[in-house]
């Protein structure tokens, strides 16, 4: 997960949201709302990092309080997520992110500054996540389940790719690796971000505390 800076909501969800005896089911203009949510979360999704696109069959609206269960909020931008398909169909052991999350509640929302999720996430070399707050680590795992394997398997591979790049250019200067970061984490940059990006801006984050 990395912190998702919200920004202003489609006009046509406003305008929707002003007519009265509405909810997020009859709300039309999906389309356009997703656009702003893959817009705002630089082509990742919510929860694991991978890659997104704004079309029905390649993401999913996510509400971070479940309609169900927060029915208030279901219109409410500021609850409304870009998320992955998280293996929709498939045994519940291989679901992830929005599909494995259903109807259960999170502590942390990457895109409430207040939470600033980057501050609770750790990354292992293998590609293991997970967090030293005992109640988020279990929703990692439990609720949304970011440790299935190919998960995994991605956040390593990113890794081991940008650290195969460092090595073919040698010792570099703080100043050039804070450069990567600043690319990495989308400083430098409006463009989409690569997925699993974070364990990535981690490990730089790592690296440059140490000199």
């Amino acid at each position: 997960m990395r912190n998702i800076t919200k920004g202003l909501e489609p006009a046509s969800l406003t305008q929707h949201r002003s007519m009265g005896h509405t909810d997020y089911d009859n709300y039309a203009d999906k389309d356009t709302l997703r656009e702003h949510l893959v817009s705002e979360q630089r082509g990742l999704c919510c929860y694991c990092l991978s890659r997104i696109r704004p079309a029905s069959s390649a993401m999913k609206i996510a509400h971070w309080h479940s309609q169900d269960r927060y029915p208030a909020e279901q219109l409410d931008y500021s609850n409304l997520l870009g998320a992955c398909m998280g293996n929709e169909g498939q045994a519940p052991k291989r679901q992830h992110c929005d599909t494995r999350q259903g109807n259960r509640d999170l502590s942390m929302n990457p895109a409430n500054s207040a939470h600033q999720v980057e501050n609770l996430i750790r990354f292992e070399a293998g590609g293991t996540i997970f967090s030293n707050d005992e109640t988020i680590n279990d929703e990692i795992n439990d609720v949304l389940n970011l440790n299935v394997p190919f998960l995994k398997n991605n956040r390593k591979a990113a890794l081991e790719a940008f650290k195969a790049t460092l090595d073919k250019r040698g010792a570099l200067p703080m100043e050039k690796l804070k450069r990567w970061l600043q690319r990495w984490n989308g400083e430098s940059h409006t463009n989409n971000l690569e997925p699993f990006c974070q364990v990535v801006v981690y490990w730089l984050r790592k690296r440059l505390n140490r000199t």
